[in-house]
């Protein structure tokens, strides 16, 4: 058995110089706990760089990189979707097992990357890609395997909590707190995956494909931002017991409540009950909460990104693929004959269930509706849901805000998002309403 196992990081950015340094931190202790000599022999780059070991080769040339004989296993770091993918599928091809965070690309490409990778014994490992240190890949695909996942929500975006903490904490509008986002470098300076739902739904896409056993569908996930989130809605929300945070949910959802059966796959703000155990995660943590059988519901928190964290989780794969090389030393098996599935399910046994529309989500609602100070209004408004079948569950009437006009709140309890909609266009109609009704879905997480 050779004692090193060699290593090409491609991309030093923030996270690829993060590797390098825990490495470089770690040595004696990765080498104890996978009994090999761990190396980065190169590293992909489009300068040289200085503060590199001369003994590290430095190449631009990333095709080049994947293909060498002196790698064993290729960290891409280098994000988007076009490059990366080369890179990866020409690692695979060459018989390197893969490490990579880049949840865009496995979201849209994944199905194919991973079946490449299965029709060549090698392994692609991605839990830096979802939640940055947080271990919720391996825990879904290993320790939560005897279980059946009911459902998992997670505010899987740290930016997006980050902005959502700052507007309930000091009181600040959306606009001000995403400006100082971006001069800490929680947001990129076009922050519109962020703050529109995108890199949430990325990571939904992943996570909903190893909880139930479906392929990844990142197309079909419904996706909401949170720039129409307004101060007036967040201390509402409080005055009512509930904070609203901006989660993903993948939900295994029954006929019930007159929807259809299928899975709910949805990255929205939310409203959820100030005393859950996702209320009190705030700035840029993460956080999944899983609900599955018999286990029930377990909260994974911690830091969602940074050179650290997404570094620790990188090199928590690379260790796995150490043992993997290790035992294939030991007992000429194949490489996959010792890991979990890429999805944790056995490829061919992957589920067609139905991924639903937005339309036949079942949430509760809060419904901000503004209407002229007059007799009748929230008569017609509350007659309007009772015909749609929607129930009521609390309604606070506030001050005036403008003259003669009222806001009027309402949280409602579960319902198919049809039948809100047609209430909602109903209501809208109304000679007595001012504006369009604001709609924040609302669960309470149980």
């Amino acid at each position: 058995m050779s004692n090193s196992i060699k290593l090409a990081i491609l991309g030093l950015g923030t996270v690829g110089t993060g590797v390098i340094n825990l490495i470089n931190d770690n040595l004696n202790e990765l080498k104890r706990r996978s009994g090999r000599d761990i190396i980065i022999t190169e590293v992909g780059t489009r300068r040289q760089r200085d503060d590199i070991d001369t003994n590290i080769m430095q190449n631009s040339d990333l095709m080049a990189i994947a293909a060498s004989d002196n790698v064993d296993i290729v960290i891409e770091v280098i994000g988007g979707t076009t490059l990366a993918k080369d890179v990866i599928m020409q690692a695979i091809k060459n018989g390197k097992h893969v490490v990579t965070a880049n949840k865009a690309l496995l979201a849209e490409h994944g199905n194919e990357i991973f079946a490449f990778a299965e029709e060549n014994n090698v392994h692609v490992a991605y839990e830096a890609a979802v939640a940055g240190g947080i271990p919720i890949i391996k825990v879904m695909r290993e320790a939560l395997a005897a279980n059946k996942i009911d459902w998992l929500a997670g505010i899987i975006n740290g930016t997006g909590n980050f902005i959502m903490t700052e507007m309930r904490d000091k009181g600040r509008p959306f606009a001000d707190v995403l400006s100082e986002a971006q001069e800490l470098g929680y947001a990129e300076a076009d922050p519109t995956f962020d703050v529109e739902g995108i890199d949430a739904a990325h990571k939904l896409a992943l996570l909903a494909s190893i909880a139930f056993g479906i392929p990844l569908q990142f197309d079909k996930v419904y996706c909401e931002g949170i720039t129409g989130i307004t101060l007036q809605d967040v201390n509402y929300a409080e005055e009512l017991g509930y904070r609203i945070k901006h989660l993903g949910f993948a939900v295994r959802r029954d006929s019930e409540n007159g929807g259809d059966a299928g899975v709910e796959l949805r990255v929205h703000p939310t409203l959820i009950p100030q005393d859950a155990l996702l209320a009190n995660v705030n700035g840029v943590k993460n956080a999944v909460l899983v609900n599955s059988h018999p286990l029930g519901q377990t909260l994974y928190c911690g830091d969602g990104a940074g050179a650290g964290a997404t570094a620790s989780a990188v090199m928590a794969d690379v260790m796995d693929l150490v043992r993997v090389l290790g035992s294939k030393d030991r007992d000429d098996q194949s490489n996959t004959g010792h890991h979990v599935p890429h999805l944790a399910f056995i490829p061919d046994q992957l589920s067609d269930t139905p991924i639903l529309r937005a339309d036949q989500m079942v949430t509760g609602y809060y419904l901000r509706v503004h209407a002229y100070d007059s007799p009748g209004v929230l008569a017609d408004i509350t007659r309007i849901l009772s015909d749609a079948g929607i129930n009521i569950d609390a309604i606070l009437q506030k001050p005036a805000h403008k003259v003669g006009q009222v806001p009027v709140i309402i949280l409602t309890l579960p319902v198919v998002e049809s039948q809100m909609n047609l209430a909602i266009e109903k209501i809208e109609k109304l000679e007595t309403i001012t504006d369009k009704v604001v709609r924040i879905r609302l669960d309470e997480l149980a």
